[in-house]
């Protein structure tokens, strides 16, 4: 019998909303399901504290497997034509690690479910697990129907080099923030194989966004040519849902929400785009105008209701001023140093 479990990337800097989600699987998914946590970098004291408290969740502790898939990333990066930008823009995105979450494929789960830490799950994850049956890589997004110049792959320059169609790259296209997959793929010799097709070949030049995590995967997967499955595209109208909930509509229900049209139960609800500090804030009882804000206190305070905000308060004009103030600060020390 397959071993399953859930991957997640998180570090202290994530902490509210890594609870949050760990809440929600017990909640929706079951209390016994294991949780890996893989580290985003050495910020850990909180999330550590945490571990060690739940019976079912544990630190991805794979350093190997850690710099296998960072050397990767670094090899492949420094080929992409955006590598040439200036340097600011250069140190900003290189210093990110979240290429880190394709550790999952070196993990103990024969089986498997990677979730971003920004997530609360939703409901059952059993028919994604029995999907892996029949594919080797599960998605569940919309990134198939966004724009030419905003998908993954570079359609116009594969089409002009009479590589592939359109309509062969679209069904493949996906996201990084959620998928399943299994165990042992993307092993040593097929990895360097593949680095060797993006860096000498110039492969790397089909990746659209330079330093992108999904952007990078979607070149796996693509190139591997696996068996892929995207809820979106499914046959099945009750499959095919939205997650983000900066943009989709959904209706609350007891906690679970639910896509608007039709009221058809979705995996997760995505907080993508929102920035980690608004959830730090919003524990701590300010209102920071995230949709969907009073399912994600539900549980992030789950286990511990009487610590949750009562009253949630807008943040003053002065406040507001010194934030800016701050955020313009670290963005230009974290692009020099």
């Amino acid at each position: 019998m397959s071993y399953l479990g859930i991957y997640t990337l998180a570090n202290d800097v994530v902490y509210d909303q890594l609870l949050a989600l760990l809440n929600s699987i017990e909640k929706n998914i079951s209390t016994d399901i294991p949780v890996c946590i893989i580290p985003y970098d050495d910020k850990l004291d909180k999330v550590k504290q945490e571990i060690d408290s739940r019976a079912n969740v544990t630190l991805f502790d794979n350093v190997d497997s850690i710099a296998r898939w960072e050397s990767f990333a670094h090899q492949v990066w420094q080929h992409h034509p955006g590598a040439k930008t200036s340097k600011i823009a250069r140190n900003w995105w290189s210093s990110g690690h979240l290429q880190r979450k394709m550790c999952v494929f070196d993990g103990l789960f024969d089986r498997f479910i990677f979730c971003d830490a920004d997530s609360l799950a939703m409901k059952s994850f059993d028919n994604i697990f029995e999907k892996l049956n029949n594919y080797d890589f599960i998605f569940d997004d919309w990134i198939h129907t966004k724009d030419k110049t905003k998908v993954p792959l570079n359609i116009p320059l594969l089409e002009n080099q009479n590589l592939f169609t359109e309509k062969d790259i679209r069904p493949r296209l996906h996201c990084s923030d959620f998928f399943a997959s299994k165990r042992g793929l993307f092993a040593e010799q097929e990895l360097l194989e593949l680095q060797n097709l993006l860096v000498k070949k110039k492969e790397v030049e089909w990746l659209t966004a330079w330093w992108d995590d999904a952007h990078l995967f979607n070149y796996l997967t693509f190139k591997s040519n696996r068996p892929l499955f995207n809820f979106t595209l499914s046959d099945q109208g009750e499959d095919r849902t939205g997650n983000c909930a900066i943009s989709d509509p959904f209706v609350n229900i007891d906690n679970v929400v639910y896509n608007e049209e039709g009221l058809k139960p979705i995996h997760r609800l995505h907080y993508m785009n929102y920035p980690s500090i608004n959830f730090t804030r919003l524990c701590q009882g300010e209102d920071v105008n995230v949709r969907y804000q009073d399912v994600f206190l539900y549980y992030r305070f789950l286990k511990n209701p009487g610590q949750k905000p009562q009253v949630l308060k807008a943040p003053n004009s002065l406040t507001k001023a010194n934030r800016l103030l701050q955020k313009t600060i670290q963005k230009v020390k974290k692009a020099l140093f």
